[in-house]
């Protein structure tokens, strides 16, 4: 039996490195492999680490080729892009619709994003709308099964402290029960299993999956 790759991008972000924790221990994925822009040590075997600069194509698509699924969890701030939405773009759009690309180019079956509860590319809100962006793009993409993950507020501990996000979890968290069921906070843990369910079961088509349907992946797989 062929061993299984997978690939992540975003590992050492809050979503990214909960797939990385949850992937080496996952039977179905001998060799997970790490696309990152600078180097970062992983003390397992199991972790193949591709350095590249993701504006170089080719080098991009070369650490794609050979993945049996793709696990895109890139994502900036505008504190980190110094408000500017070029840098944005660069970081939220350009990677993850190439690294689309370079899976459907590469006939990768399994393409899984992370993106945000309420994007919508004709939306007035700058977030929502390059995440609407986003997805519609990778719509139009012919890649075997394609799964979108829309969490809203996300529950883990960052490695960089977020005052305004800590802030509103602890308004949030005593009501939460309240919300509508896809604005419910989500643990980022939750999202990563939910993640990786869908990659195993690997629905044809484009899904969409929101708090409740992330919560019934993990309890049904």
């Amino acid at each position: 039996m062929k061993e299984k790759t997978a690939t992540i991008l975003g590992s050492t972000g809050l979503i990214g490195s909960k797939l990385l924790e949850l992937l080496l221990d996952d039977k179905n994925y001998k060799v997970i492999r790490v696309i990152v822009r600078r180097p970062v040590k992983f003390n397992n075997p199991s972790i193949q680490t591709e350095v590249i600069d993701f504006s170089d194509t080719e080098s991009f698509k070369k650490a794609i080729a050979g993945s049996d699924a793709i696990f895109c969890a890139v994502g900036t701030t505008q504190k980190k892009v110094k408000g500017d939405r070029m840098a944005y773009y660069k970081v939220d759009y350009d990677i993850p619709v190439n690294a689309a690309r370079f899976c459907e180019e590469t006939g990768c079956p399994v393409f899984s994003l992370v993106s945000s509860v309420g994007a919508d590319s004709t939306s007035k809100n700058f977030y929502l709308k390059l995440k609407g962006e986003v997805e519609d793009k990778i719509r139009e993409m012919n890649i075997a099964s394609v799964s979108v993950f829309r969490p809203s507020m996300l529950l883990g501990k960052r490695k960089e402290f977020r005052l305004a996000e800590e802030v509103t979890k602890a308004i949030s968290a005593p009501v939460s029960f309240l919300f509508p069921s896809k604005y419910k906070p989500v643990k980022a843990e939750n999202v990563a299993r939910a993640m990786i369910a869908a990659s195993k079961l690997a629905a044809p088509g484009f899904k969409v999956y929101h708090y409740s349907e992330m919560i019934n992946l993990i309890e049904t797989s």
